[in-house]
């Protein structure tokens, strides 16, 4: 055996679960196409947001809230400053579904809260523009995330740690035995016990017993110039999610001192394989999002000063897939996270982690099975 364990791309997921490894003493080695930190799929982008009153539904809390303590953990374990809390806006109709689901999290678990309405929030958040029947509610526990910092220092302290990255070496092959598994990279063969694949939008290429369920989509990230920076700073201006006419939007504070972050929630379509993003955006793709700019927040600017593009795998019913392999009994699967994964990747981390070493999780996945595509 090479090592115990291998973990299948060093991104988002992958970086978090070779550090929980490393720090639980699971000899292991990640194995990285590109280079740590990249910017080639999800984990690009500035900025992502963290929050707690989830609106994908509150069975995710327990996993949030877990990740809020690993951030710090790695936090003070690198030295770095990668969370920052400003609170966080989910704006909407209270009776719709995503925003019944943010009130259930924070019935369930007694999250900090308050709710505004519109009088409220045009006195204290006068960025927004709140139409009829719109209210606001407040996560405290809620903020922004730095994402290729993170991601670097998860790989940066496993390595310390005593886990080993291979980068610039795609895997071409991931092929789990009853003895073990044969990780194809860079010319030859690797032996492992056990394997951990965080592969991204590459998730179909190593489950291809799911790849009607889970495919690549584009994510375009856009930034708009202030009209006042002062009251888009973090301390003024907390995170948020809202929905306009149909069209998800989120938003983050300035980090620049002048550019604030809105995008569309959705993604601007498939992109067939992941090896062939197209990172170019054209000016029409952006009508949607400069639009809801436009209605929704008054002081900035309603076209974007920076673009970029990025990538996730997100599956059909837009829960990611954690678990075990179809099929393999030493070959764990995270993947498809649909674009809302980053905020818990190192309670993910700790989940691979977990199930490595204990082939089960005390953290909840049960909704998060690979099986549950095969079974329909």
């Amino acid at each position: 055996m090479d090592a115990d364990v291998a973990v299948i791309g060093t991104g988002t997921m992958g970086s978090m679960a070779l550090w929980r490894l490393a720090r639980a003493g699971v000899d292991a080695i990640g194995f990285e196409q590109f280079g740590v930190g990249h910017d080639r799929s999800a984990a690009g982008g500035e900025s992502r947001i963290f929050r707690t009153a989830y609106k994908e539904g509150p069975e995710y809390v327990p996993t949030l809230l877990r990740a809020y303590e690993l951030w710090r953990e790695l936090e003070a374990e690198s030295g770095r400053d990668l969370l920052t809390l400003t609170g966080g806006l989910m704006i909407g109709d209270l009776e719709e579904g995503g925003m019944r689901n943010v009130l259930a999290s924070i019935e369930r678990f007694g999250l900090s809260h308050e709710i505004l309405d519109g009088t409220q929030m045009a006195g204290r958040y006068p960025q927004h523009t709140l139409f009829p029947g719109e209210a606001a509610v407040l996560d405290r526990l809620a903020g922004v995330l730095r994402p290729e910092f993170a991601v670097i220092s998860a790989t940066l302290r496993a390595r310390r740690l005593g886990a080993r990255v291979i980068s610039g070496t795609p895997v071409v092959a991931v092929e789990p035995s009853s003895d073990g598994v044969t990780v194809r990279a860079g010319g030859r063969d690797y032996r492992f016990a056990q394997a951990v694949i965080t592969a991204g939008p590459w998730t179909a290429r190593f489950a291809p017993e799911l790849a009607r369920r889970v495919s690549p989509r584009k994510i375009v990230m856009t930034w708009y110039m202030a009209d006042d920076p002062a009251a888009y700073v973090p301390a003024a201006f907390p995170i948020f999610i809202r929905e306009h006419r149909g069209v998800g939007m989120f938003g983050i504070p300035s980090l620049d001192g002048g550019s604030v972050k809105v995008a569309l929630s959705d993604t601007y379509g498939d992109v067939g394989d992941a090896d062939d993003l197209d990172h170019n955006v054209a000016p029409g793709d952006l009508a949607t999002v400069n639009e809801a700019v436009a209605a929704c927040l008054p002081g900035l600017v309603p076209q974007p000063i920076r673009v970029s593009a990025h990538m996730d795998a997100y599956t059909t019913d837009k829960h990611a897939l954690v678990g075990a392999l179809p099929g393999a009994r030493n070959t764990w699967l995270l993947g498809g996270f649909s674009g809302h994964g980053f905020k818990m990747a190192p309670a993910f981390g700790q989940i691979a982690a977990d199930l490595v070493q204990h082939g089960e999780t005390t953290l909840p996945i049960d909704h998060l099975d690979p099986g549950r595509f095969l079974t329909v």
